[in-house]
């Protein structure tokens, strides 16, 4: 038999075998012990479906002004009859979560963040408007007292966002990271009185900005990093999509990269509202 028609006999038996499996899903599901109807995806229970992710490009802004991904073609369809790319990444580069791990000595790797803890409130803390007056502007108590005094307390296990309106800079390296002649960063993020006070009153278990890092641009201590992580609550940073999703109500679902001992890593996330 030719080439053509075993890539083509292959093809059709991929097809018909796809075909079985779904339907033998939606069998199986409909059969589950316990079960009198198959529930609604969670999704189809909610208004829409936002992604919150910058692409994975050497192109994203990095931290230290360097590609945060590399990508080696080792196969291609024209000669193997598929593709495939061999990856170098940095594990903190574009939408990334930071584990506890990021900042501390023995902290949780990015493997061992509960799932419970990665399908969550979110709360977005809108100071858009006084970031585009101030580089340097911080999310502070009174920040979060005034969306609790509009929206109530804030969830369990909740993700507490800031909103800088930064995400629209991303295509600008320089405006998004914003260095001055002494090489000093200035964009936002959120104060350490702040992050001491999501520590002690709530049980919010993520913080994330739309900007490079959870301190602003100037830290040089990370004063919230070493506060935060080292609690056991993890980071997202380089959120995007926060100017599409209510300051209360919607469900962030955070797509963790698992490898095992990793201080973070790049995450595609989506908001359902």
């Amino acid at each position: 038999m030719c080439d053509v028609c075993v890539m083509n006999a292959v093809k059709d038996r991929m097809l018909s075998r796809r075909d079985f499996f779904k339907t033998s899903a939606a069998v199986g599901a409909a059969a589950t012990v316990g079960m009198t109807a198959a529930p609604a995806a969670m999704a189809a229970g909610h208004g829409g479906v936002f992604d919150m992710s910058h692409p994975l490009s050497p192109d994203f802004p990095t931290f230290f002004g360097v590609p945060g991904i590399s990508m080696e073609q080792q196969f291609n369809f024209a000669e193997h009859g598929f593709n495939l790319m061999n990856l170098s990444v940095n594990e903190h580069t574009a939408t990334h979560i930071d584990a506890p791990l990021h900042f501390s000595a023995d902290g949780a790797s990015v493997d061992e963040i509960p799932v419970s803890d990665l399908v969550i409130p979110l709360c977005v803390i809108d100071i858009a408007a006084r970031a585009a007056e101030d580089r340097d502007a911080q999310v502070t108590p009174d920040d979060l007292k005034a969306w609790i005094a509009e929206h109530g307390a804030i969830p369990d296990k909740a993700c507490i966002a800031m909103h800088s309106g930064w995400a629209a800079k991303s295509g600008d390296a320089a405006d998004y990271v914003g260095n001055d002649d002494a090489d000093v960063k200035h964009f936002p993020g959120f104060h350490v009185e702040a992050t001491q006070m999501l520590l002690e009153e709530t049980t919010a278990v993520a913080m994330a900005v739309d900007t490079l890092s959870l301190d602003h641009g100037p830290s040089g201590d990370f004063a919230t990093h070493y506060a935060w992580l080292p609690a056991g609550r993890y980071g997202i940073e380089n959120l995007a999509g926060l100017d599409q999703v209510p300051a209360a109500g919607a469900t962030l679902v955070v797509g963790a990269p698992n490898h095992v001992g990793g201080t973070g890593g790049p995450a595609r996330i989506f908001a359902m509202v």
